[in-house]
């Protein structure tokens, strides 16, 4: 019998050998793998997680497919993982993995089939990404004799493409969003409307299609239409043009906005995935409960842009390519849940859920693990607590889950799902509507792993099992073994998994490709990093090697993951892992910040809270706003006044007190002085990354309070500018560089106040969080028991002493309260309010260059946004959007760059003319963030503003702090 053991790779002191063949069992030996040879024809971390599984199972021919896209557009991008995979005939390469059109895709399908012939491999394994839910890529495969690791067609047929899917969950009584899921069928029916003249068409192109379909008088109209249109794609043909259906789009789109005022409108390409493919439109008539014929017109006018760019993103222009998008009606206040899935055609098992509500451009950014198991125990935590607001949340979230969970496995058997997938659902509060299904292993599936394990056990033997910690090692079983293995048992294992996406992005998240990797701390224990191998050292050297972060494919870096007995549990070890992870580089921009900072603010609010969709891009506006009232703050301009402050202060309060006091507070000016940097540093951090300041923010919202207009401390100030310095990874190491840790002396000094505080609660028998009752007691003139008088005076001194100056810390405090951050909160219910101004797109559009100021350009130029590819024009075939001479108005689309998979349509920020183009070659041109792209004479001058009047504003805000402080 198989052992189960944890796995976590980058662990050394955790290992696991999943090789059946190794089982004392001979049910169990069975079911090895080891004769199965996989080719892996994905990237990224699934790549390297897919090499070692099958290492682990004792599958020793296996070979993984490199994309010469890799080194030669972005140089120094090559797979980490050929420091592992050192056998080059195990290595196959082909120009890119997709092919950029139709033919191209089909050609790389053929290519990646012979290339598995050709060198003795008899299954494909295509994780999560290119071609994993390619129904024509997995026929293909399946019809050479090779084996699909992962759904076979039948199942991406019914269930992959996104209309199928969304019929099928009807079928099977699954809950649907509203919308329609054939315009292209209404399309063809508005050049061809009666039964007549579609059979008619059917015979004019000789379509190849099931002649009892056409002789099926009851057939509705609409289905007759759909099987028509397959027959053209198998053909290679096209019924209807992209500018037909985007008409027939923007109809539809104007009758959803009739049918559902106050709402947007999404559009969803049927065979996009990780966010591509996908658009909202809309935004001027949300919450516009009756909107005038003109106002929808305007919003439906966007369709058929938003349709082209869809069908761009998802290579799904080409002639004979089916265009079919869905569109639905977006729900507003709506939470990401889905479930797993894994099944062999005959049984179907679901293994719990994962939020995924924390997305941005629908690329999900943090996910957690939710579990029926989870949920209970929550439950009976927030009963204890007499949180009854809470536990109906959760209750309600428990009916929920397993709803969805039901449904799930009905729909899994519906289309003989024989490997793994994911049910994806939108939550909104009590209710729950199916979405789409993934017929792929998810980029999330190892928060899965954390909270559930899987028994098989022998039908005819309880005692005989074997346990699979692994959905990889499930899916190779499956792929080999297919209905041999009995529906196994999800067994629970940790009671909460959390996963952040560590991305290449800026501080508005925005992509930020091509920044090179020179150094990345060791993982700590306990932390799974999922990183391709690019902490893979060099295996000569033991050295970290450089690594390139290309921007051909997606933004993803890492995925971090971490376990805990329940949700606050894992937040807490996620903080810990990325508050000590560093990651340094040549213009590398990532998300750590992001991360530590959303973190640390939902474990200063509530963890079990129900942020929706529409969290991130709001939140990040707030966070704007702490960096656009950080920026008029001069830390050190204040601490110099503040000693100024103190001075006056000594000298009048204190000219008749004793003169042991006297001399005392004599030396208050020098340990003013002392505590100059011990306070500005980690001030000046907090300022200077407003996503740092956010999390801070957040987690110390109990430790003050604000009393006719003055700031009061609710614990002592010098606990928490200790606990401010770990916060921010800058504890004392005298191993650490100096920059980047509390200085000597400054640590000295704080440790100094510690032990005095400390001996003080020691004293007088007080708990480390008596702040008021300790501060009470110094107050008193009179010396308590234990103390003579003289001895009393030092001590309220030495009290005065190490309390002087840390008002300072106050301010970052006032930070927050003077911009609200606060009313951004989680409720009792656990619903996240959101104050409205955060969701105004013209103030997210200012905090997003707050956040990331645009690229240094001069007054007559527009320069690119970012890094990218270069487009001039929105499709092939269609005008460019400026030519030399043009005049554009503000908000005119000027180009598109595409970043990581996704299409930016730029708009200019200002009206002016074109002078001259600058970038030269054809759409697809490579560009850098703040290359010249137009040379521009701007309708109106811009007037530079003068830095003494900025730092003139800066101080005299700054003193504005000061009042409240002192």
């Amino acid at each position: 019998m198989a052992q189960s053991v944890d796995y976590y790779r980058n662990n050394p002191l955790i290992h696991r050998d999943r090789r059946l063949s190794q089982s004392s069992s001979a049910w169990a030996r069975s079911f090895a793998c080891e004769d199965l040879k996989p080719l892996i024809v994905c990237r990224g971390p699934i790549r390297k997680e897919a090499m070692d599984v099958y290492e682990e199972m004792g599958i020793s021919h296996y070979g993984i497919l490199l994309s010469e896209k890799d080194s030669i557009v972005y140089p120094n991008a090559l797979a980490p993982e050929l420091r592992q995979l050192t056998d080059s005939r195990r290595v196959h390469r082909v120009p890119d993995y997709t092919g950029a059109s139709k033919e191209e895709r089909v050609e790389r399908i053929h290519q990646i089939i012979q290339i598995a012939k050709d060198n003795g491999y008899d299954s494909i394994f295509a994780g999560y990404g290119f071609m994993a839910e390619d129904e024509e890529f997995v026929g293909a495969i399946e019809k050479a004799g090779l084996t699909f690791i992962g759904p076979n067609s039948r199942t991406q047929a019914d269930a992959g493409k996104k209309d199928e899917a969304k019929r099928t969950a009807l079928e099977v009584n699954v809950s649907v969003t509203p919308g329609i899921n054939n315009v292209t069928a209404r399309t063809l029916l508005k050049k061809h409307p009666t039964r007549a003249k579609l059979l008619a068409l059917a015979d004019a192109e000789d379509l190849n299609i099931d002649p009892a379909l056409l002789k099926d008088e009851k057939l509705p109209v609409e289905e007759l239409a759909d099987a028509i249109l397959y027959a053209s794609y198998a053909k290679g043909i096209d019924l209807y043009s992209i500018e037909e259906m985007s008409a027939q789009v923007q109809l539809e789109v104007a009758d959803m906005f009739k049918n559902y005022p106050g709402s947007r409108v999404r559009l969803k390409a049927i065979g996009g995935g990780g966010g591509k493919g996908q658009r909202i439109l809309g935004a001027s008539l949300l919450m516009t409960k009756s909107p005038t014929d003109k106002q929808i017109a305007e919003a439906a006018a966007e369709a058929p842009t938003m349709v082209r760019e869809v069908l761009n993103e998802v290579k799904a222009t080409g002639v004979g390519d089916n265009k079919n998008v869905l569109i639905e009606l977006n729900i507003e206040q709506t939470r990401h849940n889905e479930i797993q899935l894994l099944g062999n055609g005959e049984w179907c098992i679901a293994l719990g859920g994962r939020d995924c509500s924390l997305q941005m451009h629908e690329q999900k950014l943090l996910e957690i693990s939710v579990t029926q198991e989870g949920l209970a125990a929550e439950i009976e935590k927030a009963k204890a607590a007499g949180l009854s607001a809470q536990v109906k949340a959760l209750e309600s979230d428990l009916k929920v889950l397993k709803r969805m969970e039901e449904e799930s496995e009905r729909f899994g058997k519906a289309v003989g799902l024989d490997s793994a997938s994911t049910f994806e659902c939108i939550v909104d509060r009590d209710r729950h509507y199916f979405m789409e299904v993934n017929t792929r292993i998810q980029v999330e599936h190892r928060v899965t792993e954390l909270v559930y394990s899987l028994k098989f056990t022998n039908p005819k033997d309880k005692n005989d099992f074997f346990i699979v910690e692994s959905l990889v090692e499930a899916m190779a079983l499956l792929a080999r073994h297919k209905k041999r293995l009995p529906r196994p048992e999800r067994i629970p294992r940790f009671g909460a998994g959390a996963e952040a996406r560590l991305n290449a992005t800026d501080a508005s998240l925005s992509p930020h490709a091509g920044g090179m990797i020179r150094y990345w701390s060791k993982p700590l224990e306990g932390e799974i990093r999922d990183d391709q191998g690019i902490c893979l050292p060099n295996p000569d050297t033991g050295m970290f090697m450089r690594y390139k972060v290309a921007g051909a494919y997606d933004s993803n870096i890492a995925l971090i993951l971490t376990k805990g007995a329940d949700r606050r549990d894992s937040y807490e070890k996620l903080a810990e892992v990325l508050c000590k992870m560093s990651i340094r580089g040549t213009d590398l921009g990532t998300n750590l910040e992001f991360h530590y900072g959303l973190v640390n603010w939902f474990l200063g609010q509530n963890v079990m809270a129900k942020p929706t969709t529409r969290f991130v891009v709001p939140y990040l506006t707030l966070v704007g706003t702490l960096k656009e009232e950080a920026n008029k703050l001069d830390p050190v301009f204040a601490f110099l006044e503040m000693k100024k402050h103190y001075a006056k202060l000594i000298g009048e309060a204190f000219a008749d007190e004793p003169e042991v006091v006297k001399a005392e507070l004599k030396n208050i000016s020098e340990v003013l002085d002392r505590k100059g940097t011990l306070l500005t540093r980690p001030m000046e951090r907090l300022l200077e990354d407003p996503h740092l300041l956010s999390g801070w923010l957040s987690i110390n919202r109990r430790n003050f309070r604000i009393d006719d207009g003055k700031l009061v401390w609710l614990r002592n100030p010098l606990v928490i500018l200790e606990e401010t310095y770990e916060y921010l990874n800058m504890s004392y190491d005298p191993q650490a560089t100096a920059a980047e840790v509390i200085w000597d002396h400054d640590n000295e000094l704080l440790q100094k106040g510690l032990r005095f505080y400390a001996a003080l609660r020691d004293k007088f028998k007080l708990d480390k969080e008596d702040y008021f009752k300790l501060n009470e007691t110094l107050g008193k003139d009179k010396a308590p028991k234990g103390f003579s008088a003289a001895e009393w005076e030092q001590v309220r001194s030495a009290h005065f002493g190490f309390e002087a100056g840390l008002e300072l810390i106050g301010m970052l405090f006032l930070v927050g309260v003077n911009t609200n951050f606060w009313d951004f909160r989680v409720e009792d219910d656990l619903e996240v309010t959101i104050p409205g101004y955060l969701n105004d797109p013209d103030l997210q559009a200012r905090m997003k260059k707050v956040l990331v100021p645009p690229p240094a350009t001069k007054a007559d130029e527009i320069v690119a946004m970012c890094g990218g590819m270069y487009y001039g024009q929105e499709a092939p075939g269609l005008p460019h959007f400026v030519h030399e001479g043009m005049h554009f108005e503000k908000g005119q689309a000027l180009y598109i760059i595409e970043v990581m998979k996704m299409f930016n349509t730029v708009r200019a920020p200002f009206s002016g003319t074109i002078d001259k183009i600058l970038i030269e070659g054809a759409d697809g041109t490579i560009v850098s963030k703040g290359q010249p792209l137009f040379k521009i004479t701007p309708d109106e001058k811009f007037v530079e503003v003068d830095p003494r009047e900025l730092e003139r504003e800066r101080r005299a805000r700054t003193s504005e702090y000061l009042k409240a402080i002192l």
